[in-house]
């Protein structure tokens, strides 16, 4: 059974408040080209189909469209919320879109529920993992634990049980959207930290012969028979070095995986570039970069007169410029992001407990409080986009 993975296609989103809907609707046109050349048996989408929970009206439209454009191509899609959608939303008319062959999956109640698909040697169990928010489901799947190994563990129990009841020899594809360890993330993932943890380990997918994740922005082999298919368009600088790609798998009759990269289109390439102002402006070896959408630093010590259009008649699609003076790491001056860059929400604010108390930093149950403060703020976030 040949498979098309991909995901996190955050329809409505822009990038520097560019707008990528015609960029989003190629993707998908690509998407639906591939599946009738390459003879795809199936589509996976592992979750964020959309931007936000209440996505743009164009956005619906597009995605709208695009689960026509695979009806009509006779074609299973089996998807899931990601933590970017709203579960509810995106699961309304589930039951009636199941009959085009369109399988969302958006109820963590269904996690042990397979959507059953068939080649010439048997059946396919594909189990829909959408995004589990530990605080909102723990209960409901009897997790041991309150953080993203223990919902997502407990979720993996069912589809293990259900899957030893089936015959044997019966294959099995899981989707998930999480963050798993070993997978290298970029600025442009929303933060899913519980308990100053975010990711959980690979070996909680053991016995199933092919996990489609989705979350992480880069395409990423983190087993043979676990991959990210990234996002199909970058968006953010962060992803500059990223090829964007989905993967194209062929699940073998004894559950043997073999996958192949197929790239996406690129609508306009990314480009960092820094230094001085008026080196920027002369230096010929950023000529390849002045039709890409650019990402300028200047280090200048001074700020420039009109910085923003002086470098955009060089590279007319600058969206973003950074201001990061060349100066001692002493200096006072230096910028208060530059000392935060890295760092993470705990860990700052367990530098400010100790920058205020002369230099005597939390102690664990302080850290505790710090870490259970920061996560009923995140948990309040994702209960308020759900509720929208």
């Amino acid at each position: 059974m040949r498979l098309l993975h991909t995901s996190d296609w955050h329809l409505g989103r822009s990038f520097h408040r560019v707008g990528l809907l015609p960029a989003q609707r190629a993707f998908l046109d690509h998407l639906v080209r591939t599946v009738r050349e390459r003879r795809v048996d199936a589509v996976l989408v592992a979750g964020d189909v959309y931007d936000r929970a209440v996505p743009p009206l164009a956005a619906v439209e597009l995605f709208d469209e695009a689960l026509h454009r695979l009806a009509d191509l006779a074609v299973p899609t089996v998807m899931i919320s990601g933590n970017h959608d709203s579960a509810r939303r995106l699961g309304v008319g589930a039951g009636l879109i199941d009959r085009a062959g369109i399988h969302l999956r958006t109820d963590p109640a269904t996690c042990g529920t397979p959507v059953l698909l068939a080649d010439d040697h048997g059946d396919v169990a594909f189990y829909g993992l959408p995004y589990l928010e530990p605080a909102l489901v723990r209960e409901e799947l009897g997790a041991a634990g309150t953080g993203h190994a223990a919902v997502l563990g407990a979720a993996m129990d069912r589809v293990r049980a259900d899957l030893a009841a089936r015959p044997a020899g019966t294959r099995s594809v899981v989707l998930a959207h999480a963050f798993v360890a070993g997978g290298a993330p970029s600025d442009s993932e929303r933060d899913i930290t519980v308990g100053g943890v975010a990711a959980v380990p690979p070996e909680l997918f053991h016995g199933v012969d092919y996990v489609a994740l989705g979350h992480l922005h880069g395409s990423q082999t983190i087993t043979e028979r676990v991959r990210y298919s990234g996002s199909p368009l970058a968006y953010s600088f962060s992803e500059t070095d990223h090829r964007k790609t989905m993967w194209l798998v062929d699940l073998a009759a004894d559950g043997t995986v073999t996958a192949e990269r197929v790239d996406c289109p690129v609508p306009r390439p990314l480009a960092r570039i820094r230094g001085r102002l008026e080196n920027l402006l002369a230096d010929p070896a950023f000529d390849r970069h002045e039709d890409a959408w650019v990402e300028a630093t200047l280090t200048d010590p001074v700020r420039p007169h009109e910085p923003m259009a002086r470098i955009a008649r060089r590279f007319p699609h600058t969206v973003s410029l950074v201001f990061e003076p060349d100066r001692a790491p002493e200096d006072p001056l230096a910028s208060y992001a530059q000392r935060l860059r890295g760092r993470t929400d705990q860990q700052i604010a367990e530098d400010f407990v100790a920058h205020v108390r002369g230099g005597h930093g939390p102690d664990d149950a302080e850290r505790a409080v710090l870490t259970a403060a920061l996560d009923a703020v995140r948990v309040d976030e994702t209960v308020r986009e759900v509720a929208r």
